[in-house]
């Protein structure tokens, strides 16, 4: 009998991904990813240990709890802090999938000698004739999650089941309820799940004080050591102690966290308009909470950290035909040479639908997407994913403009 490792974040999709797949004869265990600690005991919305644990024990498999606490601080939390900080929205979602769901699942999956792991997501993992393996649609659009997935490694798709592919939400809500899963009506957490409240400036704000104070401290700490190696006449010791890589380590490698106050919004030539509150406050195509009236209505088209200007426009400003998108990660093919074009559908944000057009692989590494239509409000930081004719995913990269 083959053994599968289900990530349970508490919520019904893993729930009945783990019924499912221990109907089809599975040897199923169950694990739950800890991966943020608010500061008040509460845990994340994403991956509720409780909840998981009482359908484990409807379903009568072992479950486990693995605290990530520190990788999702330095994987995902820190660059969503960070490029917020440079103007850019990102998204976490796809960060931890790759970076800390997979690694710590497929990590716990060896320790328990289970042959795969498993999750509740809307998708499919396929393995094409050429033998690479990709994710391809969900088949109800509605929720489809295949954009989220575009970053993670060969290895880790072919270790991979997602058996709710094929499945509505309504469906998956039946079959817990049947089981009798005590989740089978548990809401949809929407935000992202560090962000209880939705606010994310407020978030990045109280988040760069707290690694600020971090940074102080270690800091302190590893000079305290330095000197005291110094004194005990050990100088390996106190090398170490004292290293730089530690210092680096507490602050995400770059230092402090600096916030950046209030700016200037400007129009498309740099003409003064009034003030904002912060660039965080802020994210492309915006119209809402501006808080400033120019008698029509008016977006935000850019964010110029550096200068802590908002660029404001009208509505179609906001369109392009062209997009280019950095450290794009390929599934169904290996990658793509240089000038070299493929036909596509492109989707730039979870729920934009994915538009036909053309990619075309740069000298640097880069994907330029040459849209048939224009889109509107591509938004740096946020990804890009690429379809086939199949609805399988080519691939993916972070937008740069």
């Amino acid at each position: 009998m083959k053994r599968v490792l289900v990530g349970m974040s508490g919520g019904v999709d893993s729930a009945a991904a783990a019924y499912l797949l221990q109907k089809e004869g599975y040897e199923v265990c169950g694990v739950t990813l800890r991966t943020w600690d608010a500061g008040d005991g509460s845990e994340s919305r994403c991956c509720e240990i409780d909840d998981a644990q009482r359908v484990a024990h409807r379903l009568g498999i072992r479950h486990y709890a693995l605290n990530c606490v520190a990788d999702f601080s330095g994987k995902v939390v820190d660059p969503f802090v960070r490029s917020y900080l440079e103007g850019q929205t990102p998204n976490p979602c796809i960060e931890c999938n790759r970076y800390v769901k997979w690694e710590k699942m497929l990590y716990a999956a060896k320790v328990m000698e289970a042959d795969y792991v498993a999750t509740g997501h809307y998708a499919h993992v396929v393995r094409l004739a050429n033998g690479r393996y990709t994710v391809k649609k969900a088949r109800h659009a509605a929720k489809d999650q295949t954009y989220m997935l575009y970053k993670l490694s060969q290895e880790q798709l072919a270790a991979t089941l997602m058996p709710l592919g094929d499945y509505t939400k309504e469906e998956v809500r039946r079959i817990a309820l049947e089981a009798g899963l005590p989740v089978a009506q548990k809401p949809d957490s929407q935000e992202i799940c560090f962000v209880t409240d939705g606010h994310y400036a407020d978030f990045i704000e109280q988040y760069a004080e707290k690694r600020n104070r971090e940074i102080v401290f270690d800091n302190v700490n590893s000079r305290l050591n330095e000197d005291s190696g110094r004194s005990a006449g050990s100088k390996e010791i106190g090398d170490s102690a004292g290293s730089k890589e530690i210092g680096d380590s507490a602050g995400s490698g770059a230092g402090g966290l600096k916030v950046p106050g209030p700016g200037c919004f400007v129009d498309e030539e740099g003409n003064y308009l009034g003030t904002h509150k912060g660039i965080t406050h802020y994210t492309i195509g915006q119209r809402k909470g501006l808080g400033i009236a120019l008698g029509h209505p008016i977006y935000v088209k850019e964010i110029r950290a550096d200068s802590n200007e908002v660029v404001l426009s009208d509505e179609p400003a906001l369109f392009s035909r062209e997009v280019l998108c950095r450290d794009v990660n390929f599934l169904s093919i290996p990658g793509m040479d240089p000038g070299q074009q493929i036909p596509a559908k492109a989707k730039i944000r979870y729920h934009h639908q994915a538009a036909d057009a053309l990619l075309e692989m740069q000298a640097d590494g880069c994907v330029r997407i040459l849209f048939d239509d224009p889109v509107r409000a591509a938004a740096p930081g946020q990804s890009a994913v690429f379809y086939d004719a199949d609805d399988c995913v080519i691939g993916g990269g972070i937008i740069v403009k």
